[in-house]
């Protein structure tokens, strides 16, 4: 046997527990979900599903701690990213940008699929905390007894499907607000919750 099912067993409601959180990515989920649709934000949802899933392989093969290590190699990327993510929000609040919902909101805006997948990879990649949480989660479900891989692979499978499942829920959320936000032709207050939302996805990123 080269997994052992009851470590699995208590990993996979643990995980489940963590991942359903309001978390950074969860909130830049729903926040995607009301301005450009559950179906568009798939795109940020790829990237930071291989983010997640790179960051949980690095840490647990110790390439995490290294990192951890060395702050300053997060740092760079970390406030560019999340000064990105302030500057949609802004835009987003002032009604402008290629997110901004126009006062006819039956149409997501056409944002470029490439932006949201580096935008969620970002996202997943330079956060420190989870860094720090994937290395201190991880290893007490790997069974030193046991081939690494296939426990790693089964590990990271569930990660990835977990993760998946909350951010359509909070992405559906999103759209749902979005539809009773619109319908009352409050889509300027719309876009105004949508880009303070993204604001602090932004700080939170930077200053995490």
């Amino acid at each position: 046997m080269s997994i052992d099912y009851t470590l699995l067993a208590i990993f996979i409601p643990t995980f489940a527990l963590v991942s359903s959180t309001p978390g950074m990515c969860m909130t830049l989920a729903m926040t995607l979900g009301m301005t450009i649709g559950v179906r568009k934000t798939f795109w940020m949802m790829w990237g930071e599903l291989i983010g997640v899933a790179l960051v949980s392989i690095l840490s647990v093969i110790g390439v995490a701690n290294i990192m951890l290590r060395y702050p300053d190699i997060f740092n760079i990327a970390k406030y560019a990213g999340g000064l990105y993510l302030a500057y949609l929000g802004l835009q987003l609040w002032r009604s402008k940008g290629k997110m901004s919902l126009s006062p006819k909101a039956d149409t997501p805006p056409n944002v470029d699929a490439k932006q949201l997948v580096l935008q969620g990879f970002i996202t997943a990649i330079v956060n420190p905390k989870g860094w720090a949480f994937m290395l201190s989660l991880l290893p007490p479900f790997i069974n030193p007894e046991l081939a690494l891989v296939p426990q790693l692979t089964m590990l990271v499978l569930i990660i990835l499907v977990t993760e998946f499942t909350f951010l359509t829920l909070y992405a559906t959320g999103g759209k749902t607000l979005r539809q009773l936000i619109s319908n009352s032709d409050n889509v300027r207050l719309l876009n105004r919750v949508s880009g303070t939302l993204m604001i602090g996805v932004g700080i939170w990123l930077a200053l995490g």
